[in-house]
């Protein structure tokens, strides 16, 4: 098993957003969703980290064809690139995650195998 930091698989870049409140945070995620074209909220749109995201996860599972693979992505851009695997909402998809959570799907086809919304604590 090895460990890698991959260039790609990053979160949304919000990097010139000033800190939003709970609230203002959930609406500017919302129209981020709602609008993916255009630029909302950070400094790339929705398509575009979706675009960036996906074409890093199928090189980095091309690699791997004959192992699993685990990818430890932020909730943003998972939900971005589940709902275009699978046609779930995004927004929906987000809010549901909690910390931490996990999806798991099934390479190539991309096929939902479950979500898990919360890991319990033991």
């Amino acid at each position: 098993m090895s460990l890698q930091v991959v260039d790609g698989l990053q979160e949304h870049d919000r990097s010139n957003t000033p800190w939003l409140g709970p609230e203002e945070f959930v609406r500017a995620i919302a129209a981020f969703f709602c609008h993916p074209t255009e630029l909302v909220l950070g400094c790339e749109t929705a398509q575009q980290a979706s675009e960036r995201f996906a074409k890093t996860v199928a090189e980095v599972t091309g690699r791997y064809t004959e192992q699993n693979v685990v990818l430890l992505p932020h909730g943003t851009v998972l939900s971005l690139f589940v709902s275009r695997a699978t046609g779930m909402e995004p927004f929906v998809l987000g809010k549901r995650l909690g910390l931490p959570s996990f999806v798991v799907l099934r390479f190539p086809q991309l096929e939902l195998v479950s979500v898990v919304e919360k890991l319990m604590a033991v």
